[in-house]
């Protein structure tokens, strides 16, 4: 069993990553600003703001695993790269693995092509999520070499408006896009959970991201 703090824990991402992680018998706390709607039984909520730096402490106090997913958006378009700054000198310190999920604008679109974030496909209006999700990286890439971290590129069609189903199966991909039969980058919000919680339980990809689609 693994003490696993979730950020972002009452999320698309996050509720579905902290169910799995409940059920599969972890001791799961999840750190949010909202209560849940649907609370998880065995499962440690606090709402409270990551913009707090003694709450973000406590986050990663007691933790063995902390995996940030909260979005780039609203107040926070221009904060998070400052809360996972901060996370990465707490988890460092403490000697806490560190996950966080990031999104597909930095996953080329072939071996030798170019980033998706770089074909001009993608929406104007999430372009600076998209470059959030690329500053992380980067600032996982360069953080301390004692840090344990992993950073998670979800598919290019990923998010509650696809929600889709869980079938426990996902392929596993580097720094290129995957894509389907029908040329489509999908993958479920629990299948999604079921490779993280794959990650966490039997680690693959140390200092690493890696990339889950169908």
């Amino acid at each position: 069993m693994a003490r696993i703090t979730v950020l972002g824990g009452t999320g698309y991402a996050g509720n579905h990553i902290v169910r799995e992680a409940a059920s599969r018998g972890h001791a799961v706390t999840s750190y949010s600003r909202s209560e849940p709607t649907d609370p998880v039984g065995g499962v440690t909520y606090v709402a409270a703001s990551v913009l707090d730096e003694q709450v973000l402490a406590e986050a990663v106090a007691g933790a063995d695993v902390v995996f940030e997913t909260i979005s780039p958006r609203g107040d926070m378009a221009d904060k998070l790269e400052g809360v996972v700054a901060r996370l990465i000198g707490l988890a460092a310190d403490a000697g806490v693995r560190l996950g966080v999920l990031g999104g597909a604008g930095s996953l080329r679109v072939a071996p030798e092509g170019p980033r998706l974030v770089d074909t001009g496909v993608m929406p104007e209006e999430i372009l600076p999520e998209v470059h959030t999700g690329i500053a992380l990286l980067e600032a996982l890439e360069n953080a301390p070499a004692g840090l344990a971290w992993f950073y998670v590129s979800p598919a290019g069609g990923f998010g509650a408006y696809a929600p889709g189903e869980r079938t426990g199966e996902y392929r596993v991909g580097g720094d290129v896009l995957l894509v389907d039969d029908s040329g489509e980058s999908r993958l479920s919000g629990e299948d999604l959970a079921v490779a993280v919680l794959d990650e966490i339980e039997r680690p693959a990809h140390d200092r690493e991201r890696f990339h889950v689609a169908y």
